[in-house]
C-alpha cells in the first residue's frame, strides 16, 4: 500500500518551487521595469537664461547636455529659452514661461506630453510614432509633423508647419493641415476652423520660441 505521505510531500516541494519561480519572475520583472524607468529618453539641446526640471518637488538647474527622463518637468524662466531632444528623431523648442511634463516617451512608439504654460515649437521628423501634447485647452494628436502650440495673438493657438494635427477639445474636433492654424479661445471652446495665418503672426509665435 503507498504511503499517503510520501505523495502529499512531492506536492509540497513542488508549491514550495512553484511559489519561489513566481517571486524570481516577479523581482527580475521589477528590476527591469525600473531599469527602464531610469534609463534617459533624451536630453537637453541648449539653454539660455534660466531652464530647470522639477522632480519629487526638488527643483533642479539644467545646462546642455543633462539627461531628461520619464516623469519629469521642465520649464524655462522669463526671457529664457531650451531645446530638448527626445529621442533621436524628436525636438521641443521652449519658449519663455514654459512648464510642460514628460509623461511617457518610447523612441519607436511615441508618448505624451503634458504642456501646462508657455508656447512650444514640436519637430518630429521620422517615422509614423503617435505622439500627443495636452494642454488645459485641449489635446493635439500628432506623427511625424512639425508644429508650434501655445498663446497666440491672445488666444492659445496651433500652427502647423508640416505635415498635420489633430486638434480636440471638449468642444470640438479640428484637423489641421501644413500652412494651416486654429485659435482656442478659452478653456472648452471649440477650436476655431482651419484657415491660414497671416505671415506677421506665423513670424511672431515663431520668433517666441527661438
Amino acid at each position: 500500500m503507498t504511503n499517503p505521505i510520501e505523495i502529499a510531500r512531492p506536492n509540497a516541494l513542488g508549491r514550495r518551487s512553484l511559489l519561489q519561480a513566481t517571486l524570481t519572475a516577479a523581482f527580475l520583472a521589477r528590476c527591469l521595469t525600473d531599469a527602464r524607468a531610469e534609463s534617459p529618453i533624451g536630453s537637453v539641446a541648449a539653454v539660455r537664461g534660466d531652464v530647470f526640471k522639477e522632480v519629487r518637488a526638488e527643483h533642479m538647474a539644467l545646462a546642455a547636455a543633462a539627461p531628461l527622463f520619464v516623469g519629469d518637468v521642465v520649464g524655462t524662466g522669463r526671457v529664457s529659452r531650451a531645446t530638448l531632444r527626445l529621442g533621436a528623431d524628436t525636438v521641443v523648442l521652449m519658449g519663455a514661461d514654459v512648464l510642460l511634463t514628460i509623461d511617457s516617451f518610447l523612441a519607436d512608439a511615441g508618448g505624451e506630453i503634458t504642456l501646462q504654460s508657455g508656447p512650444i515649437l514640436y519637430d518630429h521628423d521620422g517615422g509614423a510614432a503617435p505622439m500627443r501634447i495636452r494642454s488645459t485647452f485641449g489635446q493635439i494628436a500628432v506623427r511625424g509633423t512639425r508644429f508650434f502650440a501655445g498663446p497666440s495673438a491672445g488666444v492659445f493657438g496651433v500652427f502647423v508647419e508640416r505635415g498635420s494635427v489633430e486638434v480636440t477639445t471638449t468642444g470640438g474636433r479640428v484637423i489641421v493641415e501644413a500652412g494651416q492654424g486654429t485659435n482656442i479661445a478659452q478653456i472648452g471652446a471649440n477650436p476655431t476652423p482651419a484657415a491660414p495665418w497671416k505671415p506677421e503672426r506665423i513670424r511672431a509665435a515663431l520668433e517666441s520660441v527661438q
